[in-house]
């Protein structure tokens, strides 16, 4: 066991585990962060995506030894009230159907939104093109995207 000292949604922790441990597991087992979710355990699927100082990652292949001083920010802490462009969009077009790859959608959402705040069809697509969604709601994704891009471009 080694001592682990991770920033995570603003917040310094220290743990006391192995380095090799997923980043995943720390955030749910460990830290209580349930938000993110276990989809394929190998960063096919972007159930598990995080931010990590500011990019979009999988955290089911991320060893915490590797981000030490790094900011993870997780859907917990992608906003206080779930009032994210993204969070809010997501709502506003009734996204979710089962809703389990529902935050690493949005965390890729956003991601992509803090690189181009006026992304067209072909920019999200391949943006989003590693996040599956079991239900098909690639359409509605979209969607919320683009309303999620008007109101970061205040239009």
């Amino acid at each position: 066991m080694n001592k682990i000292t991770l920033f995570v949604n603003g917040s310094k922790r220290s743990l006391n585990i192995d380095g090799k441990t997923p980043l995943l597991w720390v955030l749910r087992d460990e830290l209580k962060l349930t938000g993110t979710k276990y989809g394929c355990g190998r960063g096919l699927c972007g159930a598990c995506t995080v931010h990590i100082d500011g990019e979009e990652t999988r955290s089911c292949i991320t060893a915490v030894e590797n981000i030490q001083d790094s900011e993870i920010t997780t859907i917990e802490g992608l906003s206080k009230n779930s009032d994210h462009p993204v969070q809010k969009a997501w709502i506003a077009e009734d996204v979710p159907q089962c809703g389990y790859c529902q935050s690493g959608q949005i965390m890729t959402a956003s991601a992509l939104l803090n690189r181009n705040k006026n992304p067209d069809d072909l920019d999200i697509d391949s943006a989003m093109k590693m996040n599956i969604c079991r239900c098909g709601t690639y359409q509605r994704i979209r969607k919320a995207i683009h309303t999620a891009s008007k109101e970061l471009r205040n239009e």
